[in-house]
């Protein structure tokens, strides 16, 4: 038998809403706050550059940095793009802007996470498969997963 999720008007665990789907009790996130200096590139050009991210581990996905609106140089503009996770809450997207263009949803924020997600609320993260990584002055290599091809890329 399988359960149709979208076919429920809400699915609870006791008194709190699930979001997309039930949880899954051997998933997790964890988030710590970091003082290692990182920067977010795109085709040379600067997208962000800070030495107070949130790290969020997840499992099966690789490390998200999460950078303080404050610290991203590049222009962002709003997207109607949303996604839900069950563990963070709602994501709402943003399109950085690189030279004169917007690189469409590659950017993403938490404005109302859940509890879990509470440390990244307002804190903006890229999708690394898509952007180069700078940690700590040595490049990281950008890692395969679903989202490594994006729009325009």
């Amino acid at each position: 038998m399988v359960l149709d999720f979208d076919a429920f008007d809400t699915w609870h665990e006791e008194d709190e809403v699930n979001l997309g789907h039930p949880r899954d009790p051997f998933h997790r996130i964890d988030i710590l706050a970091s003082s290692r200096h990182i920067r977010l590139e795109l085709d040379g050009a600067l997208l962000g550059d800070s030495s107070r991210p949130m790290l969020l581990f997840e499992t099966m996905l690789p490390t998200r940095y999460y950078l303080p609106r404050e610290d991203v140089r590049a222009e962002l503009i709003p997207s109607p793009t949303r996604t839900v996770c069950a563990y963070k809450g709602q994501a709402s997207y943003l399109s950085p802007t690189v030279g004169d263009q917007p690189v469409p949803d590659l950017a993403w924020t938490y404005p109302d996470p859940q509890r879990e997600a509470s440390e990244v609320r307002g804190l903006v993260s890229c999708f690394d498969e898509r952007v180069d990584v700078v940690l700590d002055r040595t490049r990281v290599e950008r890692p395969m997963t679903p989202w490594s091809a994006g729009p325009g890329r």
